[in-house]
């Protein structure tokens, strides 16, 4: 299954990949059908890029709560407060361990924030594909 970002097919990769008990989620913005969503807003980004990252695993079979790593970019170290806020709202009960780290930029200028997870799935009898 591809995503909705272009740079799945354009760039030979998939929004999340099953490899033996880990579930593994792409780099992912916020990046809807027409561009980057919510610009100049670190904290809607995150929420959206969160938000499209766990749709991803949900739709591979993988809920939320599976989560065990999460990974957070930032393009400004001003943005680190509201991307840890909206990462709190996001996995508060979950409780992942978390990176967040300051990156020079994106790949687009507008997008501030980029994330990744990775989730526990268990055994499964082989690695396979997801979306």
């Amino acid at each position: 299954m591809g995503g909705a970002a272009p740079y799945e097919t354009r760039y030979g990769y998939s929004r999340v990949v099953i490899a033996g008990d880990r579930a593994l989620t792409a780099g992912t913005t916020a990046l809807g059908p027409v561009g980057v969503l919510h610009p100049g807003d670190a904290y809607a980004q995150a929420r959206s890029a969160f938000g499209i990252a766990l749709d991803a695993l949900a739709g591979a079979g993988v809920p939320a709560d599976r989560v065990v790593r999460t990974r957070m970019y930032v393009v400004d170290p001003s943005h680190a407060d509201a991307v840890s806020r909206a990462h709190g709202e996001v996995f508060g009960t979950i409780r992942p361990v978390a990176t967040l780290v300051v990156v020079a930029a994106l790949l687009d200028p507008a997008m501030l924030v980029e994330v990744e997870l990775e989730a526990y799935v268990g055994e499964r009898s082989a690695p396979a594909g997801a979306s």
